[in-house]
C-alpha cells in the first residue's frame, strides 16, 4: 500500500464511515457534516490512488484497500488517544518549545500534517523547525531532536530508526508526452535529467548500472532538494525523488520501477540527557508513533 499524507482528519473519517458503514453514520459519529466526511474519503482515495469504498444503496461497502489499511489506522487513533491523555496530564510540564532539525522534503513535505496533528494532540508544545540539510550538531544543542538519514555513533545521543525514505524516478507527464518514456536504464541517457550539483550520487548509480555521465549531461544541476523538486515538476527532465514527496504531485509519473534506487534510513535523534524532559519526551513519543505511517 502506497501512502502519501496521513492527514489525521482524513484517517479519522475514514475510521468512522469504516466503523458505522455510511457517510451519514460517520458524519453524526464525529459531530461534523456529512459532505465533510465524503470530501475527506475522496481526498485520501486520490492521495492513496486506491478505492477504498464502493457507494452503494446500503451505505459503503469497504474494499479490500480499506481492510488493510483499518488495522494501522486503528492503531494510529491507539496511540494519539494515548498521547492526549498524557498531554491532558501533564500539560503544566509540557509547556514551551522543542526545536526540531530537518532536511527540507522533511521539513516542507512529511512534516508538517504530522506537526499540525501534534499541535492537537500537544497544544502546549511550540515547534521550532530548523530546516537544514546538514547534519545539525546535538551535541552543541543546535536542536532538541533531529531526523537523520544516517545513524549517529555518539554515545551520548539515543537514536530510533523509524522507517525509510524509498526513491523511484519521475518525470511530468508532459515531458513524458513530448519525449517519450524510457523503458530501460540506458533509454535515460536519451533523455534530460536533472542532477546534482556539486553531490555525485546520481552520477555513481548511473556509473554503477554501467551508464557513465558526465556533468555536462544534465539538464539542469542543483544540490537544492526543493528547487530539484521544482525542476522535475516544471518539466525539465526525468528525476529521482522520494515517493512520498513525488505523491503530493499528481502530475508526476513514476517510470523505470525496474531501476535500483538504494532507500535512506530514517533515525529520530535526540541528545540522552534531554529525553527524560517532558515537552521534548512527549514530542519524540509523538513523532515515534506517527513517522512510521506516514514514511510507509
Amino acid at each position: 500500500m502506497h501512502t502519501r499524507d496521513f492527514n489525521w482528519t482524513l484517517i479519522r473519517s475514514f475510521l468512522a464511515a469504516l466503523e458505522h458503514g455510511s457517510l451519514m453514520g460517520a458524519a453524526r459519529a464525529l459531530g461534523i457534516h456529512q459532505p465533510t466526511v465524503g470530501r475527506h474519503i475522496d481526498e485520501l482515495e486520490a492521495q492513496l490512488g486506491v478505492s477504498l469504498f464502493e457507494r452503494t444503496g446500503r451505505g459503503l461497502l469497504p474494499s479490500p484497500h480499506a481492510l488493510r489499511l483499518a488495522e494501522p489506522a486503528r492503531a494510529m487513533a491507539s496511540a494519539a488517544d494515548q498521547l492526549s491523555r498524557q498531554a491532558s496530564g501533564s500539560q503544566a510540564q509540557e509547556r514551551g518549545s522543542v526545536r526540531i532539525s530537518a532536511t527540507q522534503p522533511v521539513a516542507c513535505v512529511l512534516l508538517p500534517p504530522l506537526l499540525a496533528c501534534m499541535r492537537e494532540a500537544l497544544p502546549h508544545i511550540q515547534v521550532e523547525l530548523v530546516v537544514n540539510n546538514a547534519v545539525s550538531n546535538l551535541l552543541k544543542r543546535e536542536a532538541d531532536i533531529a531526523l537523520r538519514m544516517v545513524r549517529p555513533d555518539q554515545g551520548s545521543l539515543v537514536s530510533k530508526r523509524v522507517g525509510q525514505v524509498t526513491l523511484g524516478t519521475y518525470a511530468h507527464r508532459d515531458y513524458l508526452r513530448r519525449r517519450g518514456t524510457p523503458r530501460t536504464p540506458a533509454d535515460l541517457l536519451a533523455h534530460d535529467i536533472v542532477g546534482e550539483d556539486r553531490q555525485d550520487a546520481i552520477r555513481r548509480g548511473f556509473a554503477a548500472q554501467g551508464l557513465p555521465l558526465a556533468p555536462e549531461a544534465f539538464a539542469l544541476r542543483t544540490d537544492d532538494l526543493m528547487a530539484y523538486l521544482a525542476a522535475v515538476e516544471a518539466g525539465m527532465g526525468l528525476g529521482f525523488l522520494a515517493h512520498y514527496v513525488a505523491r503530493r504531485h499528481p502530475d508526476l509519473v513514476a517510470v523505470l520501477p525496474q531501476l535500483p534506487l538504494p532507500a535512506l534510513p530514517v533515525w529520530l535523534v535526540v541528545h540522552r540527557e534531554i529525553r527524560s524532559n517532558p515537552r521534548i519526551r512527549a514530542t519524540w513519543d509523538f513523532l515515534s508513533a506517527a513517522l512510521p505511517p506516514a514514511l510507509a
